[in-house]
């Protein structure tokens, strides 16, 4: 097949080539994650200047190998995964070695691990809009969908979570803020996705705190 770029009607074949891996998916990394993802990343990708077709696809195939993480139960890194994936993919649609390159980095280093940290601009744009999209008000609804998911108790505001696993009963959307949740505000690479960071941090951290009180009877 002869190297080319990304024409509309080539996005429109990958986005349904890449929602078949969502047929199965839990609820809080499901195909509507995708696209709340592909959304911000063209928001924050105007505002900063990014490579809107690089974007593109890599929002669409960032989580492709999700269901292979949740089978291992995280023992398997999905960003690994869908990254080889996603290259394969792009690879058999004739898209030029620089753009596979390119798409294939954002979405290994997405999840931010320490030998896969985001370089590109485009990179940091995903990296940052994957992470909004588990804060505020929707990142709250999908740490409770996932604890659902994993047969997590509703909230323990005593937890000690050291002494806590992922994937048990203690793995709360109250862990997971506690974690990891509450953190994100700082790791954000943009401008403007330091913008949206700093409200989503805002009115996640009232949410907990009255659910500390409520539980306490405290409200």
């Amino acid at each position: 097949m002869t190297k080319r770029s990304a024409p509309q009607e080539l996005f429109k074949h990958i986005e349904r080539e890449a929602k078949r891996f969502f047929r199965s998916a839990r609820g809080s990394h499901d195909w509507d994650h995708t696209q709340r993802v592909l959304g911000l990343c063209l928001r924050i990708g105007k505002k900063e200047r990014g490579n809107l077709e690089i974007l593109r696809l890599a929002a669409l195939l960032h989580d492709i190998g999700r269901a292979a993480e949740d089978r291992s139960n995280g023992k398997i890194c999905h960003s690994q995964a869908g990254a080889s994936m996603a290259g394969k993919i792009l690879k058999a649609h004739g898209l030029a070695k620089e753009t596979i390159e390119r798409v294939v980095h954002c979405i290994r280093t997405h999840r931010f691990r320490k030998r896969a940290v985001p370089i590109s601009k485009e990179a940091k744009i995903l990296f940052d809009a994957d992470k909004l999209d588990s804060i505020g008000a929707v990142g709250i609804g999908r740490a409770f969908l996932f604890a659902g998911e994993v047969g997590a108790r509703l909230h323990n505001k005593d937890i000690d979570i050291l002494k806590t696993r992922p994937y048990t009963k203690e793995d709360t959307a109250y862990r997971e803020y506690l974690i990891k949740l509450g953190k994100i505000k700082d790791r954000i690479f943009t401008k403007e996705g330091r913008r949206i960071a700093r409200e989503r941090h805002r009115f996640m951290v009232e949410f907990f705190e009255r659910l500390n009180k409520e539980t306490d009877g405290r409200l």
